[in-house]
Formats: structure tokens, sequence, C-alpha cells
């Protein structure tokens, strides 16, 4: 293994208080510390526990984020290749919507050096705090903005939905004041389709400085989602419609015993309504294909 290292870590959501003691300790042994946090105040206080800490370069005159993310690496690698002790600091989850955090990782093993990645406080564990969730009670689905839109992501309306970086939407650049509204609007017209129009939604944002400042929560009607203050590390939760009913024969398959006041007739009903459910959720499905097939084939050339 070569000489030099690469660490990263990261801050966590609140200032300085999500901070691990490991993480901490890297960062006052390192040789080298390099950070991209989202407030100054932090910046300053890496400072205070290393003296050769300095901000990444952040380079927002550039089109896409990827030339700027590529920057960031290559920056992150010159004192690994060195020889140096090198830790990198992210806020929050080092590893959450940090592509260069995982690229530096990838990049230093294939030449031969020790890197790690030290867990943090992400703004999902925050949600789950701050709004009472609970994954394992229903499930959780958790989605990039755009990614969800673009792939047309299967989801269960019946779990707890997640989605990230709804300001950003459709966007390959940086955020930009009021661009957002275009993006946000395309968004709630599908989520429509799998949820009534004034189904409640929570946007979501995590307390940097609590408890001087509490965290932002915005609970709003689904078609009104368009009109919602966002900022860049907003975050859409969408709560889950009514459960499925249970799925007896699974439940008997595994040796689960029914409720004492459960009947045979609404354990038959239930499994009735699942499959009259699934059956036309499926017809649904296969229309909407049919139909875009159709227009697509219809369409004149030109």
């Amino acid at each position: 293994m070569k000489v030099g290292s690469l660490i990263i870590v990261g801050t966590g959501i609140q200032l300085v208080g999500h901070l691990t003691l490991a993480a901490k300790a890297w960062i006052e042994q390192a040789d080298k510390v390099l950070f991209a946090v989202a407030d100054p105040i932090t910046a300053k206080w890496l400072r205070s526990l290393n003296a050769t800490a300095e901000a990444l370069p952040y380079n927002k005159n550039l089109k896409r984020r990827k030339k700027t993310y590529s920057e960031m690496v290559e920056r992150m690698l010159i004192g690994v290749r060195q020889g140096l002790n090198v830790c990198v600091v992210f806020y929050g989850h080092p590893g959450v919507f940090a592509d260069p955090a995982h690229q530096a990782i990838k990049q230093a093993r294939s030449e031969g050096f020790t890197a790690q990645m030290l867990p943090g406080i992400s703004a999902e564990d925050c949600l789950y705090a701050d709004l009472g969730l609970d994954p394992g009670r229903n499930g959780c689905q958790s989605f990039e903005a755009t990614d969800f839109l673009i792939r047309h992501r299967r989801f269960d309306p019946t779990s707890a939905l997640i989605l990230w970086q709804i300001a950003m939407v459709g966007n390959l650049g940086f955020y930009k004041e009021g661009e957002h509204l275009h993006g946000l609007t395309v968004l709630a017209e599908v989520l429509a389709t799998h949820y009534s129009f004034d189904h409640e939604v929570i946007v979501y944002q995590a307390a940097v400085y609590y408890p001087v400042c509490e965290p932002t929560i915005q609970r709003i009607p689904l078609f009104r989602l368009p009109e919602a203050d966002v900022t860049p590390i907003s975050t859409l939760y969408v709560p889950p419609q009514p459960p499925i009913t249970l799925d007896c024969e699974m439940m008997t398959r595994l040796g689960m015993s029914f409720a004492k006041e459960t009947t045979t007739e609404q354990v038959n009903g239930w499994i009735t309504i699942k499959k009259l459910w699934l059956t036309s959720t499926e017809r649904l499905n296969r229309n909407s294909m049919m139909l875009k097939f159709w227009l697509m084939k219809e369409k004149p050339v030109g």
C-alpha cells in the first residue's frame, strides 16, 4: 500500500453538535484538511481544529455540476499523492448527495492508497426525528427528484416517499432563485397521478443552528407544491396513503396468526380487494403504455 491516505468525514447537519468524536479526531490529526460545508461558522471552527484546513474549490461558473465535481476530486487527491494523510470534510453525511466523495474514494483506492469514509448524520436522519417518521412502519422510498421523474421510478404510494433536491428538478447546473417553479409544477403533476390533489405533503429543511433556529416544515396540499418556499436543500416528504390490507395467504404460509377479532369474511374480503386493486392498476399501466405507443406511432415526421 502506498504512503498517503484519504479519510472522508461528515459534519452532520447541525453546527458542530452532529460531528462524531471519530471524525473530530481525524480532522485534528490529518496532515491536510479540505472542506465543503454549508456555513462560515463551521468553516472557521474546522480551521481552529487544524491550521491546514481550506475550502475545496467550487466553481459555479461552469454550466455542469459534474465538471466542478471532477475539479474537487483532483484537489482531494493532490495531497494523497504527495504522501500526506488527507481528511476531507463534507456537510451532512459525506456519502449522501456527495458524488465527489465517492469518486475520490474510488480513485484513491484504484491508485493503491488507503481510503475510507466515515458515516455522518444526514438530512434524512433529521427528517425522521423532526417529522416523527419511523421508516419501519410503512416502509420508506427515497429518490433524487429529477431522477424520479426522468426514469419513471416505480414506487408504492402506501409507503412513505422522500424526494431530494426538489428545487433542482431538471437543473444540471447550479441553483438560481426563481428557476425552480417549472420543475415543481411538473413534479406536482406527476405525483397527482398517484395521490389526490389535496393529499398533504411536507416541504422540509433541517435546522442548522438548532435550537436558535427551528427546522422548516411546510405542510401543504399537493396542488400547492409549486407555490412552496424552497431552497437548494429542501426535501419533499409525501406521507403514505392508507396501507394495502394484509396478505393473509402469506401470513398463513409464514405461520403467523390473525388477530382474534378478524373474521373469515374480513380476511377473504381483504384478499379480494387487494387482487382487484392490483388488476386495475396493471390495466391502467398497460393502457397508458399503449396510448404512448400510439401517439409516438401517429406523430408526423418533420
